[in-house]
């Protein structure tokens, strides 16, 4: 049983996002396949980010965390733990984490971990490290969600199935703090919904599980324990970020829950970059940090397949007006990019030769 409790002092003091350069329409998509558009219209997905065929969840999370680091303004040997939550991690067995650290210049004396649950690997990471922050193990940590998504030509996750990374350092000192970590909460099952076994090239999904008995079920009960332990209402938060498999979903989950719908205006980000996986809530955290007012109150929930749920309540301080000021911001990403054909796409994906 998890306990409640609320951190002390703990927060985000940089955060770093990273999309590639490369967009595929939802509508090249189902011209491949014969099909109209309008087959795939509820999913509300216009264009999804595409990985280049030399880059992976290593080279998004360098980026990613390159900007994090130049946001938190401090030096990358002051990181004392690195988690990299991803499900396309490059090697089988061989750590992002230690890869990642070597790049980035942190040094020899930190703790590392690769971790691995489906879309949520990322929050999870934020839980762990702001737990070992809190716990005084720590002053700095580096979370990151990074995904190359994979999906079987023909799959309906072809339309969402995106690339991109979110980095996020987390830090202790007040006056560096551009966003509280209050509290978090989760909710867990074993729930076959999506998955992977190692040495298959595309993930497996079962359909009946996807929907309700996947993402709304848990969604709702890790946000109604949440709700229950914070003494919070739907109402209270000004921004809400939900994970995003496509835009449908938070949307009808929002309105079950009474959610205004205008707090999730800014964080929902799925409709013109697809569904990052392991990045897709963090990336709408960023999405909101990079253009919401200090002192807002944010609900992050994310959905990892599998299956399980995190839940976080966000403030925002005054610290994060100066942090955000450097850098590419999402919105950036909107209008960015160079349209490719469906050909070109597999070869990214190395589906077909390069």
């Amino acid at each position: 049983m998890i306990k409640t409790k609320k951190f002390q002092s703990v927060g985000i003091v940089g955060f770093g996002s990273y999309l590639p350069y490369f967009r595929l329409k939802a509508k090249t998509i189902a011209k491949n396949w014969g099909l109209s558009l309008e087959s795939n219209q509820g999913l509300g997905v216009e264009q999804k980010a595409v990985a280049d065929f030399d880059e992976d969840c290593l080279t998004m999370a360098v980026e990613a965390s390159k900007l994090a680091i130049k946001r938190a303004q401090i030096k990358p040997s002051q990181i004392g733990a690195v988690f990299c939550g991803s499900e396309s991690h490059p090697y089988a067995v061989k750590p992002t984490g230690t890869i990642l650290g070597n790049i980035l210049g942190i040094g020899n004396d930190y703790y590392c971990a690769d971790l691995q649950f489906a879309c949520k690997a990322g929050t999870a990471g934020l839980q762990i490290v702001g737990a070992m922050i809190e716990a005084d193990m720590i002053d700095y940590g580096l979370v990151v969600g990074t995904d190359k998504s994979q999906a079987r030509p023909g799959d309906a996750l072809e339309y969402t199935a995106a690339s991109g990374a979110a980095s996020f350092v987390l830090g202790r000192k007040k006056e560096e703090i551009a966003a509280d970590l209050i509290m978090t909460s989760s909710f867990s099952s074993d729930t076959p919904d999506f998955w992977r076994r190692q040495g298959c090239e595309f993930p497996e999904h079962t359909g009946r599980f996807s929907g309700e008995p996947g993402y709304f079920y848990h969604l709702k009960q890790c946000l109604k324990n949440f709700f229950k332990k914070s003494k919070k209402r739907p109402l209270d938060f000004d921004h809400v970020v939900l994970h995003m498999p496509n835009n449908k979903f938070p949307l009808k989950l929002a309105e079950e829950f009474g959610f205004d719908f205008a707090c999730f205006k800014t964080g929902l980000i799925v409709a013109q970059l697809g569904n990052c996986y392991s990045a897709s809530s963090l990336l709408g955290l960023i999405a909101v940090l990079e253009q919401t007012k200090a002192g807002a109150d944010i609900l992050l929930a994310s959905y990892g397949s599998g299956a399980g749920s995190d839940a976080f309540w966000l403030k925002s301080k005054r610290p994060l007006l100066e942090k955000r000021a450097s850098g590419k911001k999402i919105k950036d990403y909107f209008s960015y990019g160079e349209e490719i054909d469906y050909c070109q796409y597999l070869r990214n994906y190395q589906v077909l030769p390069v």
